[in-house]
């Protein structure tokens, strides 16, 4: 180590040189190529079976890429008005990546005469004010989605191209539709999957730049006030962002993209870093102190040598305590896993470097201030908490034994589940779904397609009888809205010919049916022309909520017909998107179980002994069961961004764990007994320990103040973990091994 910390410190200039060059292409790299991807693939494996059949489900069936636009009009049954929608409608059909466009102007409703089914405009300049109206209420299920209840609105929905049509260039196009659009109208507001998305896009951007800055100012705040010295404060910041810097560089070459997940990774890794570098400042700082006539090399040597093994191992952990990640199943986590395990290597490795070049700027010679100006209040603190865990270690045993144990028992009790509108910033994105959503009731749509097993016959009296009532019974729950199907077309008909039959409605009106619907947006029948499909217009809800509509609909689908003669296929964005809750339990599972398995592991190559390692392991559990009485006591749901806090609290407690066991190690080497060993590795290490949960707890604080709810709650989260696996290492631990560590 000493040949290569020579070799640093001889050809400081030319290494600052490459650095500088690194920097500069990194940051090219990072402005032209870094992109931000929230698509729904980013969720989901290209070889999930439910995801597959989304994509050809939309093929076959027509985009869920469905854009809808609140219109605000004076009369909505005005000719004027719906001149107006005409033109918009036409310019909006003229864009390339729109599929369809469907509203009031050319909506059409069904008429039956001499046997013929055909499709007639809803809307006719010629009809009078109160057909028209009459016409209106004898379809509700349909004219609800046309036009507000006031009458005072349009629901425009624009259906664009399939997913993998459009997913690159999303933003551009709402961004281009928005300005169509209000080029027509002035009060407008949008809602859809598209727009959600782009809402997505823009609020991790905007809080990827506030995360960034706050972080940094956070962290200048913190080394200055706890730094021994602020001259240390420019070596510091520099291990803090250029390995920063050259990650993002080097990932967005290869492609990376930021997502609602990853864009934690800046403010984690800065955090991450920050802490090495006061661990190592602190303890060259003291040698400086203590050696005050060793060479430049020497004094950088000995600090290294005495931080090293603590650090590459608290390094190791919380590296392979993001890998962990990799074991998820959704694409998301697996890319945070990686990119912030490359990231934690990068800097733990330049840490040193940027160390042994800035410490190589500092004269041996020069007097050092003492850190005891600050240091007495840290250093009685930590002879309090040595002096608590010698008198009570029964009783601190016992008090965080039930902690983690009553964490344990309930387990069980907390809920999985993730809230879409809690993934969205609060601001005008979220007030126009929101308004969208008053008005028109539901801005998701689920189709369910009821296919005959072999030679069964749907499409007869019988069937369209069966599927009525099926309908209604779906028309009983709360959140299902609006349903769509050949049931609406009989209603409709029947309605306005009252001696009308199911039978006239049965196969030889199928191709009719299909073929004049010419809006298209709408489907009441497969191609084959062999199953019925039901459309069901849904709120925006949370997966457990998904989850139960999807469970009623297969309930009473199993009540309505015969599970031997029929089977029922439910497809769309909310099918997939109830699947993120199975999706969440196997992230914490998988990732829970890889990152506690590499905890032990790399405890018991540090400590050598497997009781010891597995004493010490218990500690950095607490703060997860602590999370978990929070969670229940307050309500709180595991969501999708909660999902990934396992590993990284695992990864994250036993950082101070490491650098308290080497010096309780480094102690006892010296023949001290467990106590005394313990009581010196405290007032040693604790305030290098308050320094770097300060920094953690600071930095998880930034995410806490964003403005979406499912990040906010994450950064609470791991700022509380943080908060207690500090105490448990100060308390917990040290009772432990004063009460059971007699080797």
């Amino acid at each position: 180590m000493k040949n290569l910390i020579q070799f640093i410190i001889k050809n400081r200039i030319a290494v600052m040189l490459v650095l500088v060059a690194l920097i500069i292409a990194s940051m090219f790299s990072t402005v032209q190529k870094l992109a931000i991807d929230n698509s729904l693939s980013i969720w989901f494996l290209e070889d999930n079976s439910r995801y597959k059949d989304y994509l050809e489900y939309q093929e076959e069936y027509g985009s869920d890429e469905i854009i809808i636009a609140l219109l605000e009009v004076e009369n909505a049954l005005d000719s004027s008005a719906v001149e107006q929608l005409k033109v918009l409608s036409a310019a909006l059909e003229g864009l390339d990546f729109v599929e369809l466009v469907f509203n009031f102007s050319n909506a059409k409703y069904p008429g039956f005469s001499r046997s013929k089914l055909s499709f007639e405009p809803l809307y006719d300049a010629n009809r009078s004010l109160r057909s028209q109206k009459r016409l209106l209420r004898q379809m509700p299920a349909i004219s609800n989605q046309l036009i507000t209840d006031d009458a005072q609105g349009y629901f425009c929905y624009i259906q664009l191209k399939p997913t993998p049509e459009i997913e690159e260039n999303r933003t551009a196009i709402v961004s281009e539709l928005d300005e169509l659009i209000s080029e027509h109208y002035e009060q407008y507001a949008l809602s859809g999957p598209p727009v959600l998305n782009d809402a997505y896009n823009k609020g991790i951007f905007k809080e990827s730049i506030s995360f960034g800055v706050l972080t940094i100012l956070v962290i200048l705040i913190i080394l200055l006030l706890l730094l021994p010295d602020k001259k240390y404060v420019l070596i510091a910041l520099s291990s803090v962002g250029i390995p920063l810097v050259l990650l993002f560089g080097w990932v967005t070459a290869l492609g990376f993209s930021l997502n609602m997940i990853s864009m934690l990774i800046p403010t984690i890794l800065m955090v991450y870093s920050v802490c090495d570098a006061i661990h190592i400042i602190n303890i060259f700082h003291k040698e400086r102190e203590a050696h005050p006539a060793l060479s430049k090399l020497e004094l950088i040597y000995s600090s290294f040598k005495k931080s090293f093994v603590p650090c590459s191992f608290t390094s190791l952990t919380t590296l392979l305590s993001y890998l962990a990640l990799y074991v998820s199943p959704l694409p998301a986590f697996k890319n945070m896993g990686l990119v912030s395990s490359l990231g934690l290597l990068l800097c733990f490795v330049f840490v040193y470097v940027i160390c042994a070049i800035g410490f190589s700027f500092i004269p041996s010679s020069e007097s050092s201030k003492s850190s005891k100006d600050s240091a007495p209040q840290q250093t009685q603190f930590a002879h309090r908490i040595a002096t608590w865990s010698s008198t009570h270690p029964r009783k601190i045993i016992i008090v965080f034994s039930m902690i983690l144990l009553l964490g344990v028992l309930l387990i069980s009790r907390v809920e999985i589940n993730t809230d879409s509108l809690d993934l969205l910033a609060d601001g005008t994105d979220k007030e126009q779904l929101e308004r969208v959503e008053q008005r028109l009731q539901g801005t998701s749509r689920l189709q369910l397609i009821v296919s005959p097993k072999s030679n069964t016959v749907l499409l007869n009296t019988k069937g369209i009888n069966e599927l009525e009532d099926f309908q209604n019974t779906l028309e009983q729950h709360p959140k299902i809205n609006n349903p769509i199907s050949l049931v609406n077309i009989k209603n409709i008909l029947q309605k306005r010919n009252p001696l009308l039959r199911a039978s006239d409605l049965a196969s030889q009106n199928i191709e009719v049916i299909n073929t004049l619907d010419s809006s298209g947006f709408f489907r009441f029948f497969t191609d084959d022309q062999k199953s019925a499909i039901m459309t069901l217009s849904l709120p925006q809800m949370s997966t457990i909520e998904l989850e139960a509509v999807v469970a009623f609909v297969d309930k009473r689908f199993a009540e309505h017909f015969d599970l031997n003669a029929y089977t029922l296929k439910v497809n769309g964005f909310a099918a997939v998107y109830t699947q993120l809750n199975r999706f969440i339990v196997n992230t914490q599972l998988n990732s829970f179980l890889a990152a506690f398995f590499a905890a032990f592991l790399c405890l018991f190559l540090f400590v050598k002994r497997s009781r010891i390692a597995l004493l010490v392991l218990l500690p950095n559990l607490i703060p997860l069961a602590l999370l978990v009485l929070v969670m229940v006591l307050w309500d709180i749901p595991l969501g999708v961004t909660t999902a990934m806090i396992t590993p990284i609290m695992i990864g994250i407690a036993m950082d101070d764990t490491i650098h308290l066991m080497y010096n309780y190690k480094r102690y006892k080497a010296m023949s001290m007994s467990a106590v005394d060993a313990m009581n010196q590795a405290i007032i040693y290490t604790a305030p290098a320990l308050f320094a770097s949960s300060l920094a953690l707890t600071a930095g998880f604080l930034v995410i806490a103040s964003s403005a979406v709810p499912a990040v906010k709650v994450f950064g609470i989260f791991c700022a509380i973990a943080v908060c207690a696996a500090l105490l448990m290492d100060l308390l917990f631990l040290p009772a432990l091994l004063k009460k059971c560590d007699k080797h």
